[in-house]
């Protein structure tokens, strides 16, 4: 393996290299600072139409005049709609006055903006009386993560919060289901499904699977025939995954199977055979009716119980799941085969793509011996790790390095050796040890007459 570095100019590389982080690092911080400047002077804009509404004692209509009008104005410097203006005004509203230690911690470089904004979305979906409560826990969250790791945990953690069940809010929404076709350019058009996310899921992932079999028989086709012509055929079509995965939703809604699978009568062919697959943490007490929170499409968002539970009676493969009570890693699955079970556990455990960032789901990844098989490293627990495909590369074919520690925490080793710690997901549904019950009562004698 050739290391990336090892050239006659490495040190001038490397040196080039770390000038570059460190001014993005500066960039990113002097960003920082001016966007929520900018946010703090739209807030301003934003109680100036408030107050001067105030004065007169006017209505509802006249305070929306004068918000309009502000928005015009500086619409006008910021080159942008006065729409565009007054919508942000509100979200500038939102975030300084109703999320003050987010604004804090985005300041200080604890967490970014993409934090900030999504602990504001997910918090505003409790009463405003909560949103201290919650975004204190958000931001302890947020700074050991990316933004796109932690959403799934904060949607989680503001279903948990709210006054009204998870059930009941889920059963209203899922009442506003709807196809929409929306006109597009150059005679496309999309068309838009909201559904539950569980069936969401389940949709997209039939289809990667089904648009991977056509390339991959396509590509196994097109190397193998001994047919010219046949090959000559199949080598035109060079679609890609996305445009794949395109076709076979169009497929299966107009004729009900794949136009490329080989059916015959009402059997489904290999391609129509294939079914989705989702993974679901589900806790006991929901699977026993006790408890009717949220479960974690692993990776993804939250999921109603009655789905949760629905599935895992369908299922022909769940596992118990054994959670640390205070860090709330899985540490044990039920199983007795070793390398299936070993499987299993690293998916609960790593749930998506261990690299800093990736968010890739730990079913779509590979196994990756931390420590390499062919110098020694064992296939163990505790020397393997999920990677998705782009950073399994990487890691053998760069000078990007990675050591695992104890309990599934990866550290990564730049190649400018900046290192990253990349701890083994937490859970979204987690246990706690059960609050000792209160001591029996004292018994008195009664006082003698």
């Amino acid at each position: 393996m050739t290391n990336a570095t090892e050239t006659p100019d490495g040190g001038d590389y490397l040196a080039t290299l770390a000038g570059i982080v460190a001014n993005v690092d500066s960039v990113a911080r002097r960003i920082a600072a001016a966007k929520i400047e900018e946010l703090r002077v739209l807030a301003a804009a934003g109680r100036l139409a408030e107050a001067q509404v105030a004065q007169r004692n006017a209505r509802v209509q006249v305070h929306d005049m004068a918000l309009r009008s502000i928005a015009a104005e500086v619409g006008g410097v910021m080159r942008v709609t006065d729409r565009t203006v007054q919508r942000r005004i509100g979200e500038a509203r939102t975030l300084i006055e109703g999320f003050p230690a987010t604004v804090e911690a985005w300041e200080q470089g604890r967490i970014v903006r993409g934090h900030a904004f999504l602990i504001v979305e997910t918090g505003t979906s409790l009463p405003a009386e909560m949103w201290a409560e919650f975004e204190a826990v958000a931001i302890t969250r947020c700074e050991q993560d990316t933004p796109n790791r932690v959403r799934g945990e904060l949607e989680i953690l503001a279903h948990r919060m709210h006054p009204r069940s998870f059930a009941e809010r889920h059963e209203e929404a899922a009442a506003g289901r709807c196809v929409q076709l929306v006109p597009g350019r150059d005679g496309m058009s999309d068309l838009i499904a909201t559904l539950p996310t569980v069936i969401a899921e389940g949709i997209h992932d039939r289809l990667t699977q089904q648009a991977r079999a056509i390339i991959h028989t396509r590509d196994e086709r097109a190397t193998a025939s001994a047919c010219a012509d046949a090959a000559a055929v199949i080598a035109t079509d060079t679609r890609s995954t996305d445009q794949v995965r395109a076709d076979v939703f169009a497929d299966l809604l107009l004729s009900g199977t794949p136009a490329l699978d080989d059916t015959r009568d009402t059997t489904a062919g290999p391609l129509g055979a294939i079914r989705a697959r989702v993974q679901i943490l589900v806790p006991a007490a929901t699977l026993t009716g006790e408890d009717d929170g949220p479960c974690d499409l692993t990776g993804r968002s939250p999921i109603d119980a009655g789905a949760a539970r629905q599935l895992a009676g369908n299922t022909h493969i769940w596992e118990r799941l054994f959670h640390d009570p205070v860090t709330g890693v899985t540490i044990a699955t039920d199983s007795y085969r070793v390398p299936s079970g070993m499987r299993r556990f690293l998916q609960a455990r790593d749930q998506h793509c261990r690299f800093p960032g990736c968010r890739t789901a730990a079913i779509r990844c590979e196994i990756d011996h931390t420590h390499d098989h062919a110098l020694g490293g064992k296939t163990e627990l505790g020397n393997l790790a999920h990677l998705c495909q782009r950073h399994h590369s990487m890691k053998q074919f760069t000078a990007w390095r990675v050591r695992q520690l104890t309990s599934g925490v990866l550290e990564w080793t730049s190649p400018l050796g900046r290192t990253y710690r990349e701890d083994a997901p937490t859970p979204a549904v987690a246990f706690t040890p059960a609050a000792p019950p209160p001591p029996p009562p004292a018994v008195t004698e009664p006082a003698p007459f």
